[in-house]
């Protein structure tokens, strides 16, 4: 059970609205609901929800709005869940800061399980500690060391190399758009240079991986950016 668990639903449609919250409920998680953006927005501030399942397409203003407000606050993990498919609306989730994106209608059981991925970046964030060393099948890397192990042989990282290890590492599970990846590691988005981007992470992956063409890691979600395996 997740009684401990908090998560904020603001969608208008009552149908999706109720199933949802019957649903999260049954497994154990509390649930607030708001139907408008600026319900939501107030909620949150009043509520300090742990997960936020966030549809775009609100009566009174833009979802991507209600990312933006509640990234000035906290990196509580946000999943959005819109009818919207097109490619571009994805980039902009993602990019003002939502941790995941499905597209409607979905299926509660995948929901679950990217909520169970938001759950562990929220027991990262809680316990430190616990990511200073990471490990995972035949990769370890000390971020305190800034060491970096493969079948238990050391693994010598460029400087720009480690660092997209280690922001890949801290975001698995979510993908991250070539436009985060650039300011976040180069200080700048659009007008970066994805083509070095592209270049860095092969090298990395060269490094890293025992099979490019199938890798174990880092995985491209072609047209938007990169993604670090969650286990």
């Amino acid at each position: 059970m997740e009684d401990n668990i908090t998560i904020l639903i603001v969608e208008d449609d009552k149908y999706i609205m109720s199933f949802t919250t019957i649903y999260l409920k049954d497994e154990g998680y509390k649930t607030i609901s708001a139907v408008t953006g600026k319900e939501a927005i107030s909620l949150f501030y009043a509520n300090n929800p742990d997960i936020i399942l966030l549809d775009l397409g609100l009566p009174d203003m833009d979802g991507m709005e209600v990312i933006r407000q509640i990234r000035e606050k906290c990196n509580a993990p946000i999943i959005v869940v819109s009818a919207r498919e097109e490619e571009s609306e994805k980039i902009k989730a993602l990019d003002l800061g939502a941790d995941d994106y499905m597209t409607k209608p979905f299926h509660m059981g995948e929901l679950l399980a990217r909520i169970r991925v938001a759950q562990r970046k929220l027991n990262n964030i809680a316990n430190p500690a616990n990511s200073e060393i990471y490990t995972c099948d035949y990769l370890a890397v000390d971020h305190t060391k800034g060491l970096v192990f493969v079948d238990d042989e050391e693994v010598h990282l460029t400087p720009m190399e480690y660092k997209l290890l280690r922001l890949l590492i801290i975001n698995r599970g979510k993908v991250l758009t070539h436009n985060y990846i650039l300011n976040q590691i180069w200080g700048y988005g659009e007008t970066g240079d994805a083509k070095s981007l592209r270049v860095f992470m092969a090298s990395l992956r060269r490094k890293i991986e025992r099979d490019t063409a199938n890798p174990r890691f880092i995985l491209t979600q072609v047209g938007i950016g990169y993604r670090f395996v969650d286990r």
